[in-house]
């Protein structure tokens, strides 16, 4: 029972962080983000300002927060290492994307795609959280390169500059395309899969070859 411990509380604290994020994301597009207080959001979730500070240490993090980065590069260090960068990065993309959006496990997707295009609107709409999705994007850009090999992450002791130059490379134009695709679904009000749209925006960049 012990070793279950450590588990149930990490369970928790998601279900509660995905409360509050859900919470804030509704008010911040019903009232707008600047009008909607951290306390607003605190009464409407039923915990303490102190809690929704605890698990989103700025008001920017109620939006900007997701799983996306570890999606990636859970699926980043799972492939073969054989592959190209591109590949690896594209395809690792288009599988988080497909988690995400599919609501997972006894999830309802259409629910998920709404929560995920409110927060992608208010990213598009918001100056404050434009400013910041700037940090969220270098962040997953780092998780990307960390995960394509330890001696491409800066700060390793034997990094090779080159394959750390060409990781970095491959990990921003990647992003790049995806956002592309990101604005395309806001654009369309997510009538398409987000999924496809990514697949797409790759081909379209790297060459047919690189069909997903």
């Amino acid at each position: 029972m012990t070793d279950q411990h450590p588990t149930l509380r990490a369970q928790r604290r998601s279900e509660t962080q995905r409360a509050i994020q859900a919470h804030a994301v509704r008010l911040f597009t019903e009232h707008g983000y600047d009008a909607t207080t951290v306390a607003g959001v605190a009464k409407a979730a039923g915990v303490s300002p102190m809690t929704v500070y605890r698990h989103f240490p700025t008001k920017e993090d109620l939006v900007l927060v997701d799983q996306n980065g570890r999606l990636v590069a859970e699926r980043i260090a799972a492939s073969s290492a054989e592959q190209p960068l591109v590949r690896r990065i594209g395809t690792a993309l288009v599988d988080a994307a497909t988690t995400l959006t599919s609501g997972g496990p006894g999830g309802d997707p259409t629910a998920n795609k709404e929560f995920l295009l409110a927060r992608l609107r208010l990213m598009i709409s918001t100056p404050a959280l434009r400013a910041k999705h700037l940090d969220s994007h270098y962040a997953l850009q780092e998780a990307i390169v960390g995960a394509l090999g330890s001696d491409a992450a800066e700060g390793a002791e034997t990094a090779d500059p080159d394959r750390a130059f060409r990781a970095r490379a491959a990990a921003s134009a990647c992003l790049a395309v995806m956002n592309t695709a990101l604005m395309r679904w806001a654009e369309d009000d997510g009538r398409s899969e987000l999924p496809d749209l990514i697949a797409q925006a790759l081909a379209a960049a790297f060459g047919e070859g690189f069909a997903y």
